[in-house]
């Protein structure tokens, strides 16, 4: 019978980082750079709070046992191939934004920075899949499995899921190496995106990639 609740094959799986970058996921990135502090505070400061506390030290958790397992292990971030995003799609450039090509806002942050031989792909709409030549990479790396991380759930995360899937990729979301701005947000978007993936908890996919390694 056909399900997505297959066990990870290290040699045919990647761990993908989405937009864990420095624009959207430091308080002083260029997402925010405009914004009244108490308006920051008030919109985005829980959020932060989560964020630095318990999903990146997930991710961290996350990144390390993936790393220990032979699993490959990918970021993405919004980064324009241009200076002045006029390659960018229109819906970044109705929102409004532009990270520029080289810019420290379209690296991963420090925490969570890709290892001296991992890929790392930046991207100018919200699916990596659509702006990026990642489903070639992944192909050309023999993966099957996807494990999806990042930021945020239910826009760039949610995007990525549904595009793997149409792919024909298996992919496992980690509930908790996700996150986006606020509690019922989060909740309502893991909900939805059941449907298309395996989820699990960052704990549990450490303890499938030990035992896959013992």
């Amino acid at each position: 019978m056909l399900t997505r609740s297959v066990p990870l094959d290290p040699a045919a799986s990647a761990l993908i980082f989405i937009d864990v970058q420095n624009f959207s996921a430091r308080r002083d990135g260029g997402e925010f750079k405009d914004m009244d502090p108490k308006a920051f505070a008030d919109t985005y400061g829980a959020f932060f709070d989560t964020f630095e506390a318990e999903t990146l030290p997930n991710m961290q958790r996350l990144r390390d046992a993936a790393r220990g397992a032979g699993v490959e292990v990918m970021y993405t971030t919004i980064e324009s191939l241009t200076k002045d995003g006029r390659d960018r799609s229109l819906d970044y450039k109705i929102t409004g934004f532009n990270v520029p090509k080289g810019s420290w806002d379209g690296r991963p942050i420090d925490a969570l920075a890709p290892g001296e031989d991992e890929i790392w792909l930046p991207k100018s709409s919200s699916s990596v899949f659509v702006s990026t030549n990642i489903d070639y990479v992944l192909r050309c790396l023999g993966v099957k499995q996807v494990v999806i991380a990042g930021l945020v759930t239910d826009q760039c995360v949610e995007g990525a899921i549904r595009d793997a899937c149409d792919l024909g990729y298996l992919v496992t979301q980690v509930t908790d190496a996700c996150l986006t701005y606020t509690p019922e947000r989060q909740a309502a978007s893991i909900n939805a995106i059941k449907g298309y993936c395996r989820q699990l908890s960052t704990d549990a996919l450490i303890e499938e990639l030990q035992g896959v390694t013992t």
